[in-house]
């Protein structure tokens, strides 16, 4: 009696773990067939096997300065996000709370708005400013923010993509903690209110500040619409363009920008651990 008392429970776990190692291995399968026949088509050639495709990648024309610039709309893009949007959250959880519905519609209502029409309206501001500012030091900003060297146009476009992403990180992080009690903690041992957030608040965010981050950086490595229509080439408009001509490229370059972004995220998830790591340990 004994034994089958015994013998219940482990039944039920163990077709709990059967099954979630069946959808690891169709996950694993659904994302690991298509990348290893992208990996197959780059090197295959008539004559065998050929790396042509990889090996020729730093000598494309517009390689370097498409990735370079993708990288670097995406680091302005996730500091602007997080600058805009910490100090909003943290002002209005400990001064404004019956704002919170607001800040929630605000932040979520890019959502509802396709790509291609928050584009659209981006370009009719675009066209109508000059228009309308031509004898004003506003034109200078029109003209400052559309510098093809660096189109801060699509940081705003981007902003705007990913602020309901970064915004429900960021929130899930906020509800995690008591922000009024480690504040008024801090302020209590003397702390200033910068000191407060920087030291006390921001620490105790870091899970919620690497999701947004990642989120964002994810968005922004992979976004084609609005550059494309803007007229910008970034890495995946730059990625289309080499399609047309090199398919072997466009392939080769794809499953390259697929480990840069998976390496960027492997490197905020370890140094968030290993500060994580480090807080714990002191």
């Amino acid at each position: 009696m004994a034994q089958l008392t015994s013998a219940r429970p482990s039944s039920p776990r163990r077709k709990v773990r059967w099954w979630r190692g069946a959808v690891l291995l169709l996950a694993g399968v659904y994302f690991v067939v298509p990348l290893a026949a992208a990996g197959y088509f780059s090197i295959d050639d008539p004559k065998g096997y050929s790396f042509e495709a990889y090996t020729g990648l730093l000598s494309a024309p517009g390689f370097l300065d498409s990735l370079w610039l993708t990288l670097g709309l995406a680091v302005v893009t996730v500091l602007v996000l997080l600058l805009l949007l910490v100090p909003a959250l943290i002002a209005v959880r400990l001064g404004s709370p019956r704002l919170r519905p607001v800040i929630d519609v605000l932040c979520t209502l890019p959502l509802v708005v396709p790509p291609v029409a928050l584009t659209a309206g981006l370009i009719g501001v675009l066209r109508w400013g000059p228009d309308y500012l031509m004898d004003t030091p506003f034109f200078q900003t029109f003209v400052f923010i559309q510098d093809p060297d660096f189109p801060l146009v699509l940081v705003i476009a981007y902003v705007l993509m990913s602020l309901p992403l970064a915004y429900r990180a960021l929130d899930a992080g906020l509800r995690a903690v008591d922000l009024r009690t480690l504040v008024e903690a801090a302020r209590n041992c003397g702390a200033s209110w910068p000191r407060a957030v920087f030291t006390v608040v921001l620490p105790n965010l870091r899970g919620a500040l690497l999701n947004a981050s990642f989120l964002t950086l994810a968005l922004v490595l992979g976004e084609f619409t609005a550059a494309s229509i803007l007229g910008y080439q970034p890495f995946p408009v730059w990625i289309y363009s080499v399609g047309n001509s090199q398919a072997h490229m466009s392939v080769a370059v794809s499953i390259l920008s697929l480990l840069i972004t998976w390496l960027l995220l492997l490197l905020l998830a370890t140094v968030g651990r290993e500060r994580r790591h480090k807080t714990t340990t002191s």
